[in-house]
């Protein structure tokens, strides 16, 4: 066993693995959960979650360039705020939020499967997390040129859902000029759209593994960010455009109602791509996952015993056990969704944090091979806390 990872992955693996990551599963819910709430204006809202993010996205893309570690946010927690605890407890939140979501999408994407093959749900729980943590195992490289492929597949139906919803007969409200926009909906929307683009701090634990990290992680983290805020606006405008917001908001498959309305026919295909979306995320989170138990064997003694490496493959054997594992075993005895609220929740507190590292940082050490105005993690942290207030207090209406 070995103690450092292979540097084999490239700005293309990269970025498709933040798309991947950040499209996931979820737009075929928060498509449907925008529009509901923000009607025609749920494009915007897409477009202006992404924007909250950009401030968090530069200061993670500053971070990875001067600190490419795995385990990034505890690493830049400890340099930048001289926390050792502080950085334990950031890097052990990722790992659970990480098991926690690629437990609730495999939950969803064994649902999707049901409606593909009749199988009993515990064998396509357990079989598919076996098979992803599989696929981890023999490598980086192959992994995320797996996931790579499911990305494409996910694409390739999105832009055919893009496709039908622009050439469907278009609803009342598709006119000019737009309705008002109803501000409190659209706040919603934005909110909840945020959270479409949490992925890139899961990029950044991949940059022990990343070619020239310090060129690499800023541009496939930004390049990512771009790419799933345009898909998420067009899907989002070709979805309003073709059927009514109530029936968007209402539905658990807002996508196929817009295929539907736009070609007539079932929409059958879209849970096999479902399937696809899902088996991506799972894969990535349990990547992630390892990588962050890793990097925490750095820092902490207790912890040491998952700081090695295979050396033929460079792959943390042990730490991808582990989270395969507790996936699967997430999966079938926890309250997935109820947990998966909570640890978004604390995601934002970690994102907040890692700003404030980042000012640490820029003290300490002013010159970096990619850097940011001083003034971006201050942005970063506001956007976080206003985000965090917005959404429990939108839990408590």
């Amino acid at each position: 066993m070995a103690e450092q990872l292979k540097r084999r992955i490239g700005l293309g693996l990269l970025t498709a693995y933040g798309v991947g990551i950040m499209v996931g599963a979820g737009i075929y819910v928060l498509t449907g959960a925008a529009a509901g709430a923000a009607g025609m204006w749920a494009p915007v809202a897409f477009l202006l979650a992404g924007l909250v993010a950009v401030p968090s996205a530069l200061a993670f893309a500053e971070l990875s360039a001067r600190i490419p570690e795995a385990a990034g946010d505890s690493s830049y927690v400890e340099v930048g705020l001289n926390l050792h605890w502080l950085a334990v407890l950031v890097g052990i939140i990722n790992v659970v939020a990480g098991t926690i979501a690629a437990a609730a999408v495999l939950r969803g994407g064994v649902g999707y499967l049901l409606a593909l093959v009749d199988i009993p749900f515990v064998w396509g729980v357990v079989g598919l997390g076996l098979a992803l943590t599989g696929i981890a195992l023999i490598g980086v490289l192959e992994s995320l040129t797996f996931a790579a492929i499911l990305t494409v597949i996910e694409v390739v139906g999105l832009a055919m859902v893009i496709w039908a919803g622009f050439s469907a007969e278009p609803v009342a409200d598709w006119r000019l000029p737009l309705p008002t926009p109803e501000w409190g909906g659209l706040a919603l929307a934005t909110i909840f759209a945020f959270f479409a683009f949490i992925g890139f701090d899961d990029m950044v634990n991949m940059a022990e593994e990343a070619k020239e990290p310090a060129r690499t992680m800023p541009r496939s983290i930004l390049l990512a960010l771009a790419i799933t805020a345009l898909l998420y606006a067009l899907v989002s405008l070709a979805a309003v455009r073709a059927v009514p917001r109530e029936l968007l908001g209402a539905s658990d498959r807002p996508l196929a109602l817009v295929w539907e309305a736009g070609t007539g026919r079932s929409a059958f295909f879209l849970s096999a791509i479902a399937v696809a979306a899902a088996l991506n995320g799972v894969l990535a989170q349990i990547v992630m996952a390892s990588r962050v138990l890793f990097g925490l064997g750095k820092r902490s003694a207790w912890l040491s015993v998952f700081r090695k490496a295979d050396a033929r493959t460079g792959t943390p054997v042990l730490g991808t056990v582990v989270i395969g594992a507790l996936v699967i075993v997430s999966s079938l005895v926890l309250p997935v969704a109820v947990l998966a609220e909570g640890t978004t929740l604390a995601l934002l507190v970690v994102f907040t944090i890692v700003n404030a590292a980042l000012i640490g940082v820029k003290r300490k050490q002013p010159e970096s091979p990619f850097r940011v105005p001083n003034y971006v993690p201050w942005l970063g942290i506001a956007a976080c806390v206003i985000t965090f207030i917005a959404s429990v207090a939108g839990r408590l209406i």
